[in-house]
């Protein structure tokens, strides 16, 4: 499904992704995984569009998207929740879900009903701001956002993130059937690593930039976790 091909990424002087290659699986749920600081965030934002990459390719169903605008990568097949979730506070939760409407087919102009089968408190609140949401709840527009341009990918950073322990196992058995029922690709940014094991089928780990170890979930060894996730 993804294909990323010895991306190189700079900030500045700056080298943060050194020849980073990796495989998404379709329709299964890949963990990226390291430290702080070792360049997660900076490849899901290169996924997007939003920083350019300096040599290499992006492959999303064999087509390459590297050089397309962020604009266009939703388009594209591209569903994107980012670190620290970044609703519009000042927006209804109707109003947040009802921005990726243009994106879906012509004459689609309804929020989708499995949006509030999966996320029945979003339907509860949907005439409620996004900034009166409690964290977890907007942890879930925020996926909501994203499902609604109808992805192909589903790339999530740190969604467990300041959340409460029984949302995170929510966020969990959601992946769990967008992946199994609906087919959705995922590759999730995430470091606790009972959920990664409970609900990553595949894991790719980097540090420094560079990949340095991946397989399925059961190939993550406790050896592996000590030496690259170990604070």
């Amino acid at each position: 499904m993804l294909s990323i091909q010895e991306v190189n990424q700079f900030y500045g002087e700056s080298h943060i992704l050194w020849d980073m290659s990796m495989e998404v699986p379709e329709s299964e749920c890949t963990v990226l995984m390291g430290r702080n600081g070792v360049g997660k965030t900076t490849l899901m934002q290169c996924i997007m569009g939003l920083l350019p990459i300096q040599s290499g390719q992006i492959q999303l169903s064999g087509k390459t998207i590297s050089q397309s605008p962020t604009e266009l990568r939703p388009h594209q097949g591209i569903g994107y929740v980012p670190q620290g979730r970044q609703i519009f506070p000042m927006l209804t939760v109707e109003e947040n879900l009802q921005i990726g409407l243009p994106i879906r087919k012509k004459n689609d102009r309804k929020i989708p009903s499995f949006i509030y089968e999966l996320f029945p408190i979003l339907k509860e609140m949907r005439f409620r701001l996004g900034g009166d949401l409690s964290g977890g709840q907007q942890q879930q527009l925020a996926i909501a956002r994203a499902l609604i341009v109808d992805p192909k990918l589903l790339l999530l950073d740190e969604p467990t993130e300041g959340i409460q322990p029984s949302i995170v196992n929510e966020i969990g058995v959601i992946i769990q059937k967008l992946n199994r029922e609906m087919g959705l690709t995922v590759l999730l940014v995430e470091q606790k690593l009972p959920f990664v094991r409970k609900f990553g089928q595949r894991f790719c780990l980097i540090d420094r930039g560079r990949p340095v170890s991946s397989g399925t979930m059961d190939d993550l060894s406790d050896e592996t976790v000590d030496k690259y996730l170990t604070v």
